[in-house]
C-alpha cells in the first residue's frame, strides 16, 4: 500500500507523459499539414498560369480560383494567404517544441528567467491554456483525420492540465518532480519519538559546536569569575589546552604530573602459574 503522495506523484507524471505524447502528435501532424499546404499552393499557382481553350476546363479553373480556400489545403484564397498560413504552422510547431521542453524541465534556468509561467515556480494552468489555444487554432481549420485527432487530444490534455492546476496551484510541478521526491524521502526520518527530539545532526549544527566545546579549545569562558572581574583561574588555563599532549605539557611545566596507573589484573582472572 503506497502513501497518498505516491499516487499523486504517479498521476501527475502520467498526465505529463500524455501531454508530451499529444504535443509530439501535433508536431508531426502540423509538419504534414504544412507540406500539403505548400503542395496545394504550388498546384494552385500552376493552374492559374495554364490556359486551355476548353470551356468546361476553363469553368472549373475559374470556380477553383474563386473559392474561399485553396482546394486541398488550409490556405485562404486571399492576398498573402499562403504566407500567413505557413507562418501560422511554423508558430504552432515552435510553441509545441517549447512546451515539450518545459514539460521535460530542460533547460530549467532558461524557463525560470525568460518564461516564468512555464518554470518550476508556476503550476500547470498556464501550460494547459497554451495547449488549449494550440488545439483550438488547429481545429478551427478543415484538416485531415490525423491532424484532427491529435489536435483534439491536445485540447483535452490542456483542459486536464488546467483542472490539475486549479487543484494543486503552484505546487503541481514540485509534487511531480523526481528531485523533490528524493529530497522528501531523505527528510522522511522521524524527528520526535515519545516527545524526545531525535532529529539528525545537520551541517549547521556541526559548523557551530556547543559553547562548552569552543570554550574548551579556545580558552574562552562564558562563566563569571567573581565580582572583582579578574582573569581566568588556573583550572580554566589548563582546560584551554584540551586533553592531548599540549595539555600534558602545560601541566608538567606547572609542576603537575600525570601518573600512569599501575597495571593489574581484574579480580576474576586466575593467577599465573609458573
Amino acid at each position: 500500500m503506497l502513501p497518498p503522495r505516491a499516487y499523486v506523484f504517479i498521476s501527475l507524471n502520467a498526465i505529463r507523459v500524455l501531454s508530451i505524447i499529444a504535443m509530439l502528435l501535433v508536431f508531426c501532424s502540423n509538419i504534414v499539414t504544412l507540406s500539403n499546404d505548400i503542395k496545394a499552393v504550388n498546384r494552385f499557382m500552376d493552374m492559374g498560369k495554364r490556359t486551355d481553350g476548353t470551356t468546361a476546363v476553363n469553368a472549373t479553373m475559374e470556380t477553383e480560383m474563386n473559392m474561399a480556400y485553396i482546394m486541398g489545403s488550409t490556405v485562404p484564397n486571399q492576398p498573402a494567404g499562403a504566407f500567413w498560413a505557413v507562418l501560422n504552422r511554423l508558430f504552432i510547431i515552435t510553441q509545441v517544441v517549447v512546451l515539450i521542453l518545459s514539460e521535460l524541465g530542460f533547460p530549467a534556468k532558461f524557463f525560470n528567467v525568460y518564461f516564468p509561467v512555464l518554470g518550476k515556480d508556476f503550476g500547470l494552468g498556464a501550460l494547459g491554456l497554451i495547449q488549449m489555444l494550440i488545439g483550438a487554432a488547429v481545429l478551427s481549420h478543415h484538416v485531415d483525420t490525423f491532424t484532427l485527432v491529435s489536435a483534439f487530444f491536445l485540447f483535452s490534455i490542456g483542459c486536464l492540465n488546467v483542472f490539475v492546476g486549479l487543484i494543486f496551484r503552484q505546487g503541481a510541478k514540485s509534487k511531480r518532480s523526481v528531485t523533490s521526491w528524493r529530497d522528501h524521502a531523505k527528510s522522511a526520518i522521524p524527528t520526535h519519538v515519545g516527545g524526545v527530539n531525535i532529529a539528525p545532526i545537520t551541517s549547521s549544527v556541526l559548523s557551530s559546536p556547543p559553547s562548552f566545546v569552543s570554550n574548551l579549545y579556545t580558552g574562552n569562558s562564558a562563566t563569571s569569575h567573581g565580582s572583582d572581574g579578574k582573569g581566568d583561574s588556573e583550572k580554566d588555563k589548563f582546560a584551554s589546552f584540551g586533553f592531548g599532549r599540549q595539555g600534558e605539557k602545560a601541566a608538567g611545566l606547572k609542576g603537575f604530573l600525570i601518573s600512569k596507573p599501575v597495571e593489574s589484573l581484574p579480580r576474576y582472572m586466575p593467577k599465573a602459574s609458573y
